[in-house]
């Protein structure tokens, strides 16, 4: 690992975040889809929803059980999701495949019925607190903040609309996560571009 910018080489002879090197699933995670612009209200949906499940737990572990978390939570469609009711509560508690926190799965059920309730829809709501693209990547972890004032202002306004565990620090996690902004450190070899925005 290179110390000054924390990338490092992975046996393909890429560079990479040093955490996209750290296991098999992280690798393809941190190639295929973090930090990828990702639209639609369903997508964008599930990514938050897995977001608030990763609080305080290690993303590998929400990355593992992604697949069930789909299956319990009608692929993460949100007009079948706000109709869920305590049947389906007690049925994701007793649901092994997921982590079963009775708080987020509560949150996440609210969180789909306010997303069905925004006129906008939930991607333009998210995507309209992407800030301006960087003029550089970051050079180490230390650069890369926890929060930012977008995603101060995207937690208070997702709030502010019935949404349930989504402060500042999982609306960076997922701004980061969705491409809104671009935290891969300089010199990584996934492009930073953002076409398309």
């Amino acid at each position: 690992m290179d110390a000054v910018t924390d990338l490092v080489t992975g046996a393909d002879g890429l560079p990479r975040c040093a955490w996209g090197a750290s296991t098999p699933d992280y690798a393809v995670y941190h190639d295929e889809e973090w930090g990828r612009p990702l639209r639609g209200d369903d997508a964008l949906y599930e990514r938050l929803t897995l977001e608030a499940f990763q609080s305080g737990l290690s993303w590998l572990t929400i990355l593992r059980k992604r697949q069930a978390f789909r299956d319990a939570f009608a692929r993460f469609r949100i007009d079948s999701v706000a109709r869920y009711g305590e049947a389906d509560v007690t049925r994701l508690m007793a649901d092994a495949g997921i982590v079963r926190n009775r708080a987020k799965i509560e949150a996440a059920i609210a969180n789909a019925r306010a997303a069905s309730e925004l006129p906008e829809g939930l991607s333009a709501l998210l995507w309209s607190f992407a800030p301006p693209p960087r003029t550089a990547r970051p050079r180490s972890f230390a650069e890369v903040p926890a929060t930012s004032p977008e995603s101060v202002a995207m937690a208070k306004a997702l709030k502010k609309r019935g949404f349930r565990f989504v402060g500042p620090t999982t609306a960076y996690a997922l701004m980061q996560a969705t491409g809104m902004v671009d935290d891969h450190l300089a010199d990584c070899h996934v492009s930073g571009d953002r076409a398309g925005v």
